[in-house]
């Protein structure tokens, strides 16, 4: 008869576990948020978290980090440094070697506790797939002009590798005292000499905006909720700031199930340093308010001073698909959206694409322009060759035929020789209609 296994000692709490039939490692699959076995394809759905995603006191914080020395993600208990781009990432367990999912960078673990660091409390779990990130790469790159043949290989190769980088949100009440000058545009009438069209001085007037400035002061609170500051060094400011909005109501709490077979980074950005990024992005909207209240045609700001009160923050980690290449020495980075699957790129000219379009445009307008002329050309040729219509038979015979002396025309001095002229070349007859006959009556 045969009994159950005995469990001697459970494991953690959150631990990937290897696939229940053949003992692979699982990977978590997002289209149906479940572990899925990549060999005999077994999967283990993820049920929802009841959990809340709280939002830390950041004062209380601070003094408990200097207090104790942090703790790390529950199956990444390793940390390395990317040699190539600065990235700090967190390896599972056993694992020996891996790829820098920003540079690809070859890393060794080198063994480094990942001790001391904030761990994430919430995530949102990928929603788009390798196969879906793909098909995003593949649309964004044939939206391209003149982008290198090796930026099309990045796609084929399918060199997307799926990473959780780490974020932080803050909220913040927020109260900021002002001194500035609100300006009031008013109109005036004034009179002015000019010089008209004839040199004469003339008198006119004219409608003139001037400004009255009015000194003012006050205040102004605002509440500001989930600012999210990108806690990464690896990834160009200016592309992943392109991958938002993010649906932070998305939020879940953190379950190291969701990390299964994908890449998480180490946040380079601390708790501290990321709030002072914070409060630069609050920093637009709090000028608008100020403006919004100084009210008037023009605001300028004097000087002004905010408190930050009741600060809270969340260390959270959003899905992004990356592929990275190098072109020519540099390294190019396109970015994707795991939840909505929107991409931001770099991208790189091909330079011999666009002299060879030069070149054909040039040919194209070379051959234009040498229709136009030789069409030109000829048209003048025949303008220049024209000839008079040939003539009738009889005028080509009459303008041939030899003429004696007496074939002139003599003058008429007898009227009574008038259509009774004896010698027959003595008159040329006109070549048009006959002449009227006259008879001569004595």
């Amino acid at each position: 008869m045969q009994h159950d296994p005995v469990l001697s000692k459970a494991p953690p709490e959150g631990k990937r576990f290897p696939c229940v039939q053949c003992g692979a490692k699982v990977e978590f699959n997002a289209r149906t948020r479940s572990l899925k076995c990549p060999y005999c394809g077994h999967e283990t759905r993820i049920e929802d978290g009841n959990g809340e995603v709280l939002e830390r006191d950041f004062k209380e914080y601070l003094r408990k980090i200097e207090d104790d020395s942090g703790t790390t993600i529950v199956g990444r208990s390793s940390q390395v440094r990317c040699t190539g781009c600065g990235a700090t990432v967190l390896l599972e367990d056993r694992v020996v070697t891996e790829n820098c999912p920003f540079c690809g960078t070859h890393l060794e673990n080198i063994p480094e506790s990942a001790q001391g660091m904030i761990p994430p409390e919430s995530l949102v779990p990928f929603a788009v797939d390798l196969r879906a990130a793909r098909e995003a790469f593949e649309q964004w790159l044939h939206g391209l002009w003149f982008a290198p043949t090796e930026l099309k290989q990045v796609a084929n190769l399918g060199q997307l590798v799926g990473v959780y980088v780490p974020y932080w949100t803050y909220d913040a009440m927020t109260y900021t005292r002002y001194h500035g000058l609100r300006g009031d545009d008013y109109q005036i009438t004034e009179t002015y000499t000019e010089r008209d069209p004839r040199g004469n001085l003339v008198t006119r007037t004219r409608t003139v905006t001037r400004t009255r400035w009015t000194p003012v002061s006050g205040e102004v609170q605002h509440f500001f909720d989930d600012v999210l500051v990108c806690a990464s060094m690896s990834v160009p400011d200016h592309l992943v700031t392109k991958l938002e909005p993010w649906p932070l109501q998305k939020l879940e709490p953190f379950r190291s199930e969701f990390l299964a077979g994908l890449k998480t980074e180490r946040y380079a950005l601390g708790l501290q340093e990321g709030l002072e990024v914070a409060k630069e992005l609050m920093e637009p909207t709090i000028i608008s308010l100020i403006y919004d209240d100084i009210g008037g045609d023009h605001q300028r700001i004097i000087d002004k001073s905010t408190r930050y009160r009741g600060i809270t923050f969340k260390h959270c980690l959003l899905p992004v698909w990356i592929a990275h290449y190098r072109y020519h020495e540099k390294l190019y980075q396109i970015l994707i959206n795991g939840y909505t699957g929107k991409v931001a790129g770099e991208r790189p000219w091909s330079w011999w694409k666009i002299l060879r379009l030069v070149a054909i445009i040039a040919l194209v307008i070379g051959a234009i322009i040498a229709l136009v002329t030789a069409t030109q050309g000829a048209k003048g040729a025949e303008v220049s060759g024209w000839r008079q219509p040939p003539e009738s038979a009889a005028q080509t015979r009459r303008a041939s035929a030899p003429r004696s002396p007496r074939s002139r025309r003599q003058p008429i001095t007898n009227p009574t020789t008038l259509g009774t002229a004896h010698e027959s070349n003595a008159i040329v007859q006109p070549t048009g209609p006959p002449l009227p006959e006259f008879k001569y009556v004595g």
